[in-house]
């Protein structure tokens, strides 16, 4: 069985600690800082194996060398940014196959919020970690890719299971509800979702993860052949990739 830990940290960041409880190995994804991380692993009693980055941002990457020097970890990482994330020892790239212990992750790569964006995906487990390419109802800005390399991207974690469950690195899903609410005002999935992340929020509790079927269901970037949003922004009938174009510059703006 494998234990998935979530640590707050920064304005809105998400670090995630994954356990194997039979081989003992630790992974944590996307480390911005190094103690609370390694406040974790003395209070459990864990040795960190691996950190595995989804891209180079430094909120991202940004306890990396201080990680390995303390633990000796092994970072893993996109072999296409060798030179912009610190201290990679394995590069992996599309369908490369990572293992936690008896775990395993597929790499997938999803191009669009950076050149290098890659994420985790344990079938086994459902879960996928999605750094910052999927949001609960959004997705991430496009700093470097294109809109079709998004549109693509999105596509592939899309077609993953319904019943995946998404752990992105950000809490940004009240500002994601709102805007998705102002595309598509009568999906009443969506409504329902906005309650419960008002609750959620006011309890100060966390609305990661998602899953793929709560995103099918409620996230605009997920649903650009729905014939209300193609509406909503002017577009009906046209291609998919231009309908997601029109609508991340709509929420760019918003």
């Amino acid at each position: 069985m494998q234990e998935i830990l979530q640590i707050p940290v920064l304005n809105d960041n998400y670090i995630y600690m994954l356990h194997d409880c039979l081989s003992l190995e630790t992974a944590v994804i996307d480390p911005a800082l190094e103690q609370p991380v390694l406040d974790i692993l003395a209070e459990k009693g864990w040795q960190l194996n691996f950190v595995l980055n989804t891209h180079h941002h430094w909120d991202h990457v940004g306890a990396n060398l201080a990680l390995k020097e303390q633990t000796g970890c092994k970072i893993i990482a996109a072999a296409s940014d060798r030179e912009r994330i610190p201290g990679i020892d394995v590069g992996v790239e599309q369908g490369d196959v990572i293992l936690l212990g008896q775990h395993q992750a597929q790499v997938i790569e999803t191009p669009g919020h950076t050149s290098g964006h890659v994420v985790y995906f344990f079938a086994e487990d459902q879960a996928l970690f999605c750094g910052d390419t999927l949001f609960v109802m959004g997705c991430g800005r496009l700093f470097e890719g294109t809109p079709q390399q998004m549109y693509t991207s999105l596509q592939a974690l899309k077609a993953l299971p319904p019943s995946t469950r998404v752990y992105c690195t950000h809490e940004y899903t009240m500002a994601n509800a709102e805007f998705a609410l102002s595309i598509e005002p009568d999906n009443l999935k969506l409504q329902e979702k906005m309650l419960a992340v008002k609750e959620l929020r006011a309890a100060n509790k966390s609305t990661v993860p998602t899953t793929i079927a709560d995103e099918i269901a409620t996230n605009p970037f997920f649903r650009v052949d729905n014939i209300s949003i193609q509406k909503e922004l002017g577009l009906v009938g046209a291609a998919p990739d231009v309908v997601f174009a029109a609508l991340r510059r709509r929420k760019d703006d918003y």
